[in-house]
């Protein structure tokens, strides 16, 4: 009797041993989530190449896509230009970009490599603020063909070498993610120019609106330009350097917030590119 009575008080004391155990102890325990991955940055946008293989060619967005604009512009200084700058003549135009940054302006840069070079805190600057993208205007802004407004030509066994140049300078003085994208200094091309920088895999930006602005002294004329050629998915072409486009700064005072009267959104190049070859 008593050792069965002793049984039953063992058993019951290990099953409320069991009881307190499980009641403390609580759901087994997971193993650590794992950390998510870090976001990978997509690679800029680009146009395939166009027919035999060329360099792809972009003067405007998609029309359809909303009332969208990029203005752009080109920080030009030719290779030759630096005895000029050294004497004083201003190829920048800092008012320009922070008129820019305080109208809250998203724009693509076209630079050159000689101007980056001439002006690597500004260049380091525009290149690191997320409002701007810089893009390749070539090393030189000498043309690359004949005939384009008195520009010394560049050889086409030289050209690849001439935008490979530029993007070089970017780096060395500090620009982080400059875009693959080229613009022709003065617009000129043709097929051997466009066979030429194949390699390079940039694509090619043009335009459908001319702001004018280049040695221009009304900037009145300069904005009415602009606002009567622009159309949804456009983009304007004007000039980032004093001494070649003075009145761009107060033309631009007066362009940004009439499109925006007119309901236009202002982007970067990159992002009408998107649009055009259906990831925007």
């Amino acid at each position: 009797m008593i050792t069965f009575s002793r049984r039953v008080i063992a058993v019951c004391a290990l099953a409320s041993a069991l009881t307190a155990c499980g009641a403390s102890a609580g759901p087994a325990a997971r193993p650590p989530a794992p950390a998510p991955s870090p976001a990978v940055p997509s690679a800029p946008p680009t146009l395939a190449a166009g027919p035999a293989g060329l360099t792809p060619v972009f003067e405007h967005g998609p029309r359809a896509a909303g009332k969208v604009v990029s203005l752009t512009f080109d920080a030009d200084m030719t290779a030759d230009q630096g005895p000029r700058a050294a004497a004083g003549e201003h190829f920048d135009h800092p008012r320009l970009i922070g008129t820019l940054r305080a109208l809250k302006v998203p724009a693509t840069v076209f630079m050159t490599g000689r101007w980056a070079e001439e002006y690597p805190d500004q260049a380091r600057a525009i290149g690191r603020d997320p409002l701007f993208e810089v893009a390749n205007h070539s090393y030189s802004h000498y043309a690359f063909t004949a005939d384009c407004y008195g520009l010394p030509t560049v050889p086409k066994e030289r050209m690849r070498a001439d935008v490979e140049r530029a993007y070089q300078a970017f780096r060395a003085v500090g620009v982080p993610d400059p875009m693959p994208y080229f613009r022709f200094p003065g617009g000129c091309y043709d097929r051997r120019a466009l066979e030429a920088l194949t390699p390079a895999g940039v694509t090619a930006v043009q335009w459908d609106v001319v702001g004018g602005d280049a040695f221009a002294t009304d900037a009145d004329a300069v904005a009415r330009q602009v606002l009567d050629g622009v159309r949804p998915g456009s983009v304007v072409v004007l000039h980032c350097t004093r001494s070649a486009a003075p009145t761009t700064e107060e033309a631009v005072r007066s362009i940004v917030p009439e499109l925006r009267r007119q309901g236009y959104r202002f982007v970067k190049v990159s992002e009408l590119i998107g649009a055009a070859n259906g990831r925007g």
